[in-house]
């Protein structure tokens, strides 16, 4: 080989390797870099923001007081308890309607009628004390004896009425009496009473009598327009315009035991006459009569005067 042909190849052999020198270079520092880049620690800073508890608002609910039951026993129950009671009241004389065990609108009747005659409070409920005097006790007695086989005797002060069949106390019923309060009809007016004293049963009306102290169902006049009847309402308390309040289930079957001239006594109310005693005048004329009535000729006989010597 010439020398000259060495020298070429040495100098070709010099260029290619500056080039290659020159290309690794450059990817010799993307590759230190790299490198450094991995050998770097990356140091992450976090930073908790603060927490905050926001309590949710308390809300006090204040529960409503719920009332206190009542005592005893009142409308709605049922059982032996309520029979036996049933039992007792009916056999003294009180009227308890059916003897079932069901504590109805007769039974409450019945036991008010029994509290007013022993001085219980009127409630209409069989308490303890109701539920033992009741099972220890025995028919009042009469507040007229001998008053008449078959009558009535009304205890203003207690508010109960007797009534005696063939001189045999037959039931006990609570009644309402006149309140004493002042009132007015059609423009007279007068006070809410209902007068003691001796009085007999007059007449009667079957079904419901508009009366000027009231509607009254199945009345039996006693004094004037004072009369035992059926009401819807019959408080533990004197109530009317003066008449004799009896319970609507009593008053269907009351006017069958009590037949026109029945004695009515009536004990503790005032002496004092009985509410519009004479009938109310009414605003229009009654009506006029369909056929004329017949003429009557009145003969007037003589006058014969006798003088004395």
């Amino acid at each position: 080989m010439s020398e000259t042909t060495r020298d070429n190849r040495w100098l070709t052999v010099a260029v290619l390797a500056a080039v290659v020198a020159g290309a690794c270079s450059g990817g010799g520092q993307a590759t230190t870099q790299a490198r450094g880049k991995r050998r770097a620690v990356v140091t992450t800073t976090t930073t908790e923001l603060p927490t905050t508890t926001t309590a949710a608002p308390t809300t006090t609910v204040t529960a409503k007081p719920q009332p206190n039951p009542l005592p005893g026993l009142g409308p709605g129950a049922r059982g032996q308890v309520v029979l036996d009671l049933e039992k007792r009241l009916d056999a003294q004389r009180y009227d308890v309607g059916a003897v079932d065990g069901v504590f109805d609108n007769n039974t409450t009747n019945a036991v008010m009628a029994f509290q007013k005659v022993h001085g219980f409070a009127r409630t209409g409920r069989a308490t303890d004390e109701v539920l033992l005097a009741a099972a220890t006790s025995g028919p009042p007695g009469p507040l007229v004896p001998g008053g008449g086989a078959t009558r009535v005797e009304i205890d203003i002060p207690r508010q109960v009425l007797f009534l005696y069949q063939g001189d045999t106390l037959f039931r006990i019923l609570p009644v309402s009496t006149g309140n004493g309060a002042r009132f007015c009809v059609d423009g007279r007016c007068t006070r809410a009473v209902t007068p003691g004293g001796s009085f007999r049963v007059t007449r009667r009306v079957s079904g419901w009598d508009k009366s000027p102290l009231g509607l009254l169902h199945n009345p039996l006049y006693f004094n004037g327009g004072i009369a035992i009847h059926g009401a819807t309402s019959v408080p533990a308390y004197p109530a009317s315009h003066g008449c004799v309040r009896i319970p609507l289930s009593a008053s269907p079957w009351v006017p069958s035991k009590v037949p026109n001239g029945t004695p009515v006594y009536v004990q503790g109310g005032p002496i004092a006459p009985a509410p519009f005693s004479e009938p109310v005048p009414t605003t229009s004329p009654p009506p006029p009569p369909t056929t004329a009535p017949p003429t009557t000729t009145t003969t007037t006989p003589p006058t014969t005067t006798t003088t004395s010597p």
